[in-house]
């Protein structure tokens, strides 16, 4: 079978995003410490994360909507103005957060996208997505961006079939078994997970070791040769 198109992820597979949640987690939890224990604010915040994703989607924005109304539910509906404004200010600085691809990024972009048409497919707000990919760099060796609300199999024949021959003649790599793996698997793809030190519990799934079209791979330098294999 000949691999004509590529889909990558971009958050945590093209530069590090989970780590700068994590951390503004760390945040959240010490400036509601006062309140509850740290247990108690992680799982509240887990809750009210899953229950706003059809309101927010993914991204920043959505996220810090998500510690303001978490902190009024734990503070009895009346979070000091004080914690509300560390929260605002906590989202500002992750949407202002320099980007820099990791590390092996750049050298396989580079040779992939001269075998073959590259296609960013990835979820969150669709401004600070933008903002991220032209500041990374990246941008002029993809082909197509889609950034999109959620990540299904009809994303992937529709992305494939718009920017490519077909998702049978695709891959799809990323770090999240849910979202880059499942159903671009499911679409007919190939698909490459690539996985990152941390992973949010929402993208969490078992791999599908024995799927004839999975591959699990240390790094994104590894991606060219398991393509080139296929190919």
């Amino acid at each position: 079978m000949r691999i004509t198109t590529v889909g990558l992820d971009a958050d945590d597979t093209l530069w590090h995003n989970e780590t700068l949640f994590r951390l503004t987690q760390d945040r959240f939890c010490e400036l509601l410490s006062g309140y509850t224990e740290r247990a108690v604010v992680e799982a509240r915040l887990a809750e009210v994360e899953k229950r706003n994703l059809r309101l927010y989607g993914y991204g920043v924005k959505g996220f810090t909507l998500s510690m303001i109304e978490t902190a009024m539910e734990l503070a009895g509906g009346e979070a000091p103005a004080r914690i509300v404004r560390e929260i605002l200010a906590a989202g500002r600085e992750m949407l202002n957060e320099p980007v820099e691809p990791l590390p092996g990024v750049d050298q396989a972009l580079a040779a992939l996208s001269e075998r073959y048409r590259l296609v960013l497919i990835t979820k969150g707000d669709l401004l600070h997505q933008e903002q991220k990919l032209a500041a990374s760099g990246l941008g002029d060796l993809f082909a197509a961006v889609e950034i999109v609300s959620e990540k299904d199999a009809s994303t992937y024949e529709r992305v494939f079939s718009r920017h490519g021959t077909g998702a049978a003649q695709a891959a799809m790599c990323g770090n999240s078994m849910r979202s880059d793996v499942l159903p671009a698997l499911e679409a007919g793809s190939y698909a490459a997970h690539i996985p990152y030190p941390l992973t949010w519990a929402h993208e969490m799934a078992d791999a599908p070791m024995d799927h004839p079209r999975f591959a699990e791979l240390a790094s994104i330098r590894d991606l060219p040769a398991w393509l080139d294999r296929l190919t």
